[in-house]
């Protein structure tokens, strides 16, 4: 598969705020320990902090997706900062500490310890695929904004289970699997339900994300500021715009997946409230291609 490009300017490397993933209940959880603004940095002495010890159940019960857990055994040695066989533990923002064994989130404090939700110790890499058009009359014309007077662009956006907030349909990058290969994939998954179409319709449907997917812009690379971020574990993905120039998504039909509870076109719009830092990276692609934010 063709990789994105990165020919247009990309965002910035450290958008976030730092604040989804503290001063909050972690999801489904306890609740975490204050963080104030002043004492996110690990660099700003905070010698009250006592971050409180969570781990999942299902992260517990040791899945093939999840690490072994290290705290309680400390004789397993994970190789942080490095591609560890076929688990990538490298940071997009660098080399990140390793304290007492344990990684440590690069962008600060958040209340929590251990892995919450999440699999891996360190960096969990994701890829999250925009996939866009102009929004058109019936008559076929690109409508334009009453107030900006630019063209108005459109994402498949899907209605996350967990939080109920829409979303980027994208998913993690499994251990093995290039990020190109999980953009279409998860993109197929949660927009389209492919695990439940027959081998005709699959077949079909594949050929067609392969001719959208075959060129994108890569609009982020970096941390996310998830709710699901502890002290030890973060996320970070890849953000990829596909623009469907070519009307391919005439022959598309949405239906979410098992793990969305709906999908649609939205509108792209600065008022949008989407799950974690989805509103900046759809901002991207507004930029990308001169549209209304």
């Amino acid at each position: 598969m063709t990789k994105a490009s990165k020919s247009q300017p990309e965002l910035s490397k450290n958008p976030q705020n730092h604040s989804k993933c503290r001063n909050n209940m972690y999801l489904n959880g306890p609740e975490r320990f204050p963080v104030p603004e002043d004492k996110v940095s690990w660099d700003v002495p905070f010698v009250e902090y006592q971050p409180v010890l969570y781990t999942a159940p299902p992260v517990l019960k040791g899945p093939v997706w999840a690490d072994p857990d290290i705290q309680k055994n400390p004789k397993i040695k994970l190789k942080f900062n490095k591609v560890d066989g076929k688990v990538n533990r490298k940071s997009y923002k660098g080399v990140y500490k390793v304290n007492n064994g344990l990684p440590q989130n690069p962008s600060g404090r958040t209340g929590i310890v251990g892995r919450g939700l999440l699999g891996k110790w360190g960096p969990n890499h994701a890829a999250d695929p925009i996939v866009t058009r102009w929004k058109r009359d019936n008559k076929g014309k690109v409508v334009k904004h009453s107030s900006s007077g630019k063209p108005i662009l459109q994402f498949v956006s899907i209605k996350r289970n967990d939080t109920g907030e829409w979303a980027i349909p994208g998913g993690m990058v499994e251990a093995g699997d290039t990020v190109s290969a999980t953009l279409k994939k998860e993109f197929g998954e949660e927009a389209l339900n492919t695990m439940q179409m027959d081998d005709k319709a699959k077949k079909e449907t594949n050929k067609n994300l392969k001719a959208l997917f075959k060129k994108g812009v890569t609009v982020y690379e970096g941390y996310v500021d998830d709710p699901r971020n502890t002290d030890n574990a973060w996320m970070e993905t890849t953000v990829v715009n596909y623009h469907d120039n070519d009307n391919l998504f005439h022959s598309f039909k949405l239906h979410a997946g098992d793990d969305a509870g709906s999908v649609s076109w939205v509108d792209v719009d600065s008022q949008l409230h989407l799950y974690a830092d989805h509103g900046y990276f759809v901002s991207g692609s507004a930029k990308l291609h001169h549209a209304h934010w």
